[in-house]
């Protein structure tokens, strides 16, 4: 079985459609939850996945670097590589459970919370939080090439202490 081509499940509901914002009842247990999460977008939940999914998902909405999780990991006694991390990562944002944020094109943040919003980035300390304004819109979008369209528009507002 491949772990990255989505399969279709006993209900019919495909994969990415429940991804895309159905997905199943949570118990509250993280390692159920992360089983099911895993298994409704398509992914078989080994026991790497399932342990990098409890760090992620069993803490809320977070947003993480891939060396970030792979220090939470270490410190867990989890035994993975930074590669598995980073594959994991991208393996969980391609079946639409994470969304990635770029940061300076050099930082990516991993972030749990995959509903449309936007982000301040506090250049201090390097960290991305969420803008609490659900109403934020860019008010005129710009033409798009022909032959493309707009996936997602992601802003990041880039903060700085005063001096």
């Amino acid at each position: 079985m491949n772990d990255q081509a989505p399969t279709p499940n006993d209900d019919g509901i495909d994969p990415a459609a429940r991804a895309a914002g159905h997905q199943p009842a949570l118990t509250g247990c993280p390692w159920h939850d992360v089983n099911e999460m895993l298994q409704a977008a398509g992914l078989r939940p080994t026991r790497q996945r399932m342990a990098l999914g409890w760090l992620l998902f069993g803490k809320g909405a977070r947003h993480l670097t891939a060396e970030m999780l792979y220090e939470e990991a270490t410190l867990a006694k989890v035994p993975v590589s930074l590669a598995t991390v980073y594959n994991t990562l991208n393996q969980l944002t391609d079946a639409g459970l994470l969304r990635q944020v770029s940061v300076d094109g050099t930082k990516t943040y991993f972030d749990t919370n995959v509903t449309a919003h936007h982000h301040f980035y506090l250049e201090n300390n390097h960290e991305l939080v969420d803008i609490p304004d659900p109403h934020l819109v860019l008010s005129k979008m710009p033409d798009v090439p022909e032959g493309y369209e707009i996936a997602r528009v992601d802003m990041v507002v880039r903060l700085r202490k005063k001096r």
